[in-house]
């Protein structure tokens, strides 16, 4: 057992729809309804001692989805800036976005900059939020700012690579939770998952609470982590 808190703990939002539809809504509401949720988890993880926290809130394959259901998520995801941003900055949360801002909606790109412009020197907790985020593309990016920075690809490291990736100046995750009983990473946070804990719930994310996410810190507070190695854990940084 290690007995610890985790740092940093990255969640796959996962059983909106499915929620929606066991109860005869929308999708759109499920989602809604899973935003709703993500201001109370963030919370309870912060009482709790957690510094970092990151969600999946859309990814670059969502945009497969049907058209309405993105067009649904984008209008979400500004109502939600506009009504979350002021009462998460009051608890002293800093935001911060990680993916693409380019295929967003103008007005949506400036109310995500704002966010994070206003709420940049907060030091209470961290929530970076991954929307239009895909892990193999983070890496092929980074791979390409190095390239065109001249570095040769002899000389290129992990260290390297790292400080071009999206979470560069963030700790990796500690312990990763995807809801709705799903068991793989879908393309989420590739390369800073190497050595993280892997907790998967039945629970869909609009039930995620307290309860679902003391199971899950439990189950983490009994992993021993050895990062490949044979013997004790390896402490933190």
């Amino acid at each position: 057992m290690n007995g610890e808190v985790p740092g940093h703990v990255a969640i796959i939002m996962d059983g909106n729809g499915r929620w929606a539809n066991e109860r005869g809504w929308s999708r759109s509401e499920g989602h809604r309804v899973g935003t709703e949720n993500v201001r109370r988890v963030v919370r309870a993880l912060a009482e709790r001692g957690v510094r970092y926290v990151t969600i999946y809130a859309f990814s670059t394959e969502n945009w497969e989805r049907p058209a309405a259901e993105v067009r649904s998520l984008m209008e979400l995801l500004g109502r939600t800036i506009e009504s979350e941003t002021a009462v998460l900055n009051a608890e002293g949360v800093r935001i911060r976005h990680l993916g693409r801002l380019d295929r967003l909606p103008g007005s949506l790109r400036d109310a995500v900059e704002r966010s994070v412009d206003l709420t940049r020197d907060n030091t209470a907790i961290t929530l970076s939020v991954a929307f239009d985020y895909g892990g193999r593309e983070e890496i092929v990016r980074a791979a390409r700012r190095l390239v065109r920075a001249g570095v040769c690809a002899e000389d290129i490291t992990e260290g390297m690579l790292g400080s071009e990736l999206y979470t560069a100046d963030i700790p990796d995750p500690d312990l990763i939770i995807r809801t709705a009983g799903e068991m793989r990473l879908s393309n989420f946070l590739l390369w800073q998952s190497a050595y993280a804990e892997y907790y998967s719930t039945p629970a869909t994310w609009p039930d995620f609470g307290e309860e679902e996410l003391e199971k899950a810190l439990g189950e983490y507070e009994r992993r021993q982590r050895r990062f490949g190695r044979i013997g004790a854990e390896v402490p933190k940084s």
